[in-house]
């Protein structure tokens, strides 16, 4: 796809700047996140290009303070660093209202890797702390139009993604969890939000918005509003009834475009801007120039892996910041930003204190780049394992519950 764009003219004025940067700039659309750096994305830039705000600490203590306890390490190292509006969502449940949080997943393959686990597990963590319900969207028209995909495959997909998603730990009595080719034809208000959504944006701005071009199938076109109608609490009839609540919105910053211009729209339509919250991108095995992907399976550690594969794979494929010589490694030190195992315990090691004195360690030349990526593996081997245990025992009744449409256990305040 080609890198999002802003239209030169248009009646709607969408947040941020989506132009189109010089070569030398990331990359970083809903399909297509690459960078010539070896350190991956500049977050500082993609910020000031989306128009969104960095989490910095004072927002970090504040939200810790309306919590009630210590956020998400995710949310504490800064891979989850941007936000819209969170702000204003902590004023209202500082005031007593409720909220949703909504977040999904395209299912491109059979099995997650670790880097689709990052938005889910800051999402439970959020659910729990402010006890409120959890809508899940699975997109599987999205994957059977952008990718070579029948419809009965990208079905399948999306029950074999939303096992390992129960899998994390969600509450049933809080979450609804949905496929689109499913529920848009049993929920007649999904269709009808999407179609309100639809009206009020233009074919020059969806094409500005993505990128799409003269070639493109018509699917494409229409499906952002798709995404964009979870955002609006009357899709869930069953849930909120007729109430237009305010939602929270985790998800990897590519994802951003899509809401965008869902915020532009809601008060068109009446609803509050989605607020939401921005993580960054887990590293492909081979360097943060990437993004993983689902479809290459040597670019991550999928949950379906060994303890063996992962270990293969780490030792093998993580591209590594160490020095050519163990002289000059010792002597200069390692480099920490690009070293993919030391990213990965960024992401998954518990302690702050002992993920510091690693870091330190190998800038010193102390550590060596086989000592890091061993205890990387260490780290993820047991995280695996104990989520194929888990994911084990989601049958497809428990799979059944969680897609059927039903109350849920929420009082709108």
């Amino acid at each position: 796809m080609a890198e999002v764009l802003i239209p030169a003219v248009e009646n709607v004025s969408l947040e941020g700047n989506n132009g189109k940067t010089p070569e030398e700039d990331d990359i970083v659309d809903p399909w297509t996140v690459t960078s010539k750096a070896d350190s991956g994305v500049d977050y500082d830039k993609l910020i000031k290009r989306f128009g969104c705000s960095h989490i910095d600490n004072d927002l970090v203590k504040r939200l810790e303070k309306v919590a009630g306890k210590p956020v998400h390490p995710l949310i504490r190292r800064g891979i989850f660093f941007s936000h819209r509006d969170l702000h204003l969502l902590l004023n209202m449940v500082e005031s007593g209202k409720k909220f949703y949080l909504y977040t999904g997943r395209g299912p491109s393959s059979d099995s997650m890797h670790l880097g689709h686990l990052v938005p889910f597990i800051v999402t439970k963590w959020l659910q729990e702390a402010f006890d409120v319900p959890l809508v899940i969207q699975l997109t599987d028209d999205e994957k059977t139009l952008w990718k070579d995909l029948t419809i009965e495959q990208s079905m399948k997909m999306a029950h074999e993604n939303a096992k390992d998603i129960i899998a994390i730990g969600f509450d049933v009595n809080k979450t609804f969890i949905f496929a689109n080719l499913d529920y848009m034809g049993r929920c007649p208000a999904f269709y009808q939000n999407v179609i309100r959504i639809q009206k009020c944006v233009t074919f020059n701005q969806v094409k500005g918005i993505f990128g799409f071009g003269d070639s493109d199938v018509i699917g494409k076109i229409g499906f952002p509003a798709a995404q964009a109608a979870p955002a609006f609490s009357t899709t869930f009839p069953f849930i909120f009834g007729d109430n237009k609540l305010p939602v929270l919105i985790p998800c990897a910053i590519d994802q951003d475009p899509y809401f965008r211009m869902t915020r532009d729209v809601s008060p068109r339509l009446g609803f509050p801007k989605p607020a939401l919250i921005h993580s960054s991108f887990f590293p492909a095995l081979q360097g943060a120039k990437t993004k993983m992907s689902a479809s290459e399976a040597n670019s991550a550690v999928f949950l379906t892996d060994t303890a063996k594969q992962i270990k293969t794979k780490i030792n093998k494929h993580a591209f590594s910041g160490g020095r050519p010589t163990l002289e000059e490694h010792r002597e200069l030190g390692g480099n920490p930003d690009i070293d993919v195992s030391y990213q990965l315990l960024r992401f998954f090691h518990e302690d702050d204190d002992e993920l510091e004195r690693l870091r330190l360690a190998y800038i010193k030349g102390e550590l060596l780049s086989g000592e890091i990526k061993k205890i990387a593996i260490e780290i993820l081997q047991p995280i695996v394992a104990a989520h194929q245990e888990r994911r084990k025992l989601v049958s497809d009744e428990i799979l059944k519950q969680f897609m059927t449409p039903r109350k849920l256990n929420y009082e709108v305040v």
